[in-house]
């Protein structure tokens, strides 16, 4: 597509949010129905708290009611293979059927995101490495790993025979690895064909221990500091990557809105142009109130206002996308980690650091009601 057809599709993308903005914000009555009368599902409004699975028991269940209080049906939850799998075949779940116990009796279900092999199944060095998170060096080895993750917690698992008092609520979607377009997911260079072939193998492990599962890709980004977003969906296509994932998970981070509209859109237009009808699921996706100066660090009104628009334009638009949920990255600001420095990545939180509502805690906990109430799912 040449330049100027891109910019109108934007005017245009952007011109449809602001009247669908008028409609919800107190427009025409006709304008204000839902389209469809099919409700999203339940956990189609998601969030991510930093560090879920090791809070203690208080934090925790802080975490999980105030994710409740925003609406959120779902988080998303990295489910570390270096903490799963200390030694080979040793495996220690505590952190994780901490968060299971936790997370079932309040109805939120948990997208876990199998990520960072150990130091003996990683293709780089044997301790964590400053150039970031390697893949593992052979994909049956992750395939392992899964296939032992979902046997716990996957329907009829270990995790849910050893708590018949807990409302079972069996993972069935796995995200396979984080963001592999990035360096520094990816050290080993970013490749699609690469990680189609870790992606095929987790895939044929877990829905050989659940045929129903749903299958979710790796998070692509739009990011200039790895391979652009359009190139790395289309190699995944080139690789055979379509038969392995039932859902394809994008992090369309813009400056706003219509930014986010326009990203999944593209990513829509490449799966059709794929003839591929699979939902797409966005898996990340936040703004900053603060901290250092990028395209996405908008004050703490700035913040607000695009996760307000957000959310109500993607529950508007939520079947013309073919859009399975959205995750909001993330539930609370971060500290700097050991050794690293700030970034506007720290500040996407609908809470600071200690725990403060911000300005964006009241647009979210408002916007997803609206989400979710225009559609009257019940509550289960």
């Amino acid at each position: 597509m040449s330049r100027p057809v891109r910019l109108l599709a934007v005017v245009a993308i952007a011109a449809g949010l602001i009247a669908l903005a008028v409609a919800l914000t107190g427009g025409d009555e006709r304008a204000r129905r839902p389209a469809t009368a099919s409700p999203p599902p339940a956990d189609f409004i998601g969030l991510i708290p930093p560090g879920l699975a090791s809070l203690n028991s208080g934090e925790l269940a802080r975490a999980l009611d105030d994710a409740k209080r925003l609406h959120a049906g779902l988080v998303r939850q990295t489910f570390d293979w270096s903490v799963i799998e200390p030694r080979p075949r040793h495996y220690d779940f505590a952190q994780y059927d901490a968060l299971m116990e936790a997370a079932a009796p309040r109805g939120i279900r948990v997208l876990p995101v199998l990520f960072n092999p150990p130091g003996f199944h990683s293709s780089g060095p044997p301790r964590p490495s400053p150039r970031g998170t390697f893949p593992p060096r052979r994909p049956a080895d992750m395939g392992a790993f899964a296939a032992v993750v979902a046997r716990r917690y996957g329907p009829g698992g270990s995790f849910w025979r050893a708590h018949p008092g807990l409302p079972a609520d069996p993972i069935r979607s796995w995200q396979v690895w984080n963001e592999p377009s990035l360096p520094v997911y990816w050290p080993t260079g970013p490749s699609p064909r690469a990680y189609a072939r870790l992606l095929a193998a987790t895939a044929r492990a877990i829905r050989a221990v659940d045929p129903r599962a749903a299958i979710v890709s790796a998070g692509i980004p739009q990011s200039r500091i790895g391979v652009p977003f359009g190139r790395y969906v289309e190699g995944l296509y080139r690789a055979g990557a379509q038969s392995s994932f039932d859902v394809l998970a994008i992090h369309p981070y813009a400056r706003d809105a219509a930014g986010v509209v326009a990203a999944i859109a593209q990513a829509r237009r490449i799966m059709d142009r794929h003839g591929d009808h699979s939902p797409i699921w966005v898996t990340e996706v936040g703004w900053a109130s603060a901290g250092p100066a990028s395209d996405f660090t908008v004050g703490p009104r700035g913040q607000a206002d695009r996760v307000r628009t957000t959310l109500l334009a993607l529950g508007a638009q939520r079947r013309r996308l073919n859009l399975r949920g959205l995750v909001y990255f993330g539930l609370r600001d971060s500290p700097v980690y050991a050794g690293g420095r700030d970034f506007w990545g720290l500040h996407t939180g609908l809470q600071t650091v200690a725990g403060r509502t911000k300005p964006a805690f009241a647009a979210f906990e408002n916007s997803a009601s609206r989400v979710l109430g225009r559609y009257a799912r019940p509550s289960r």
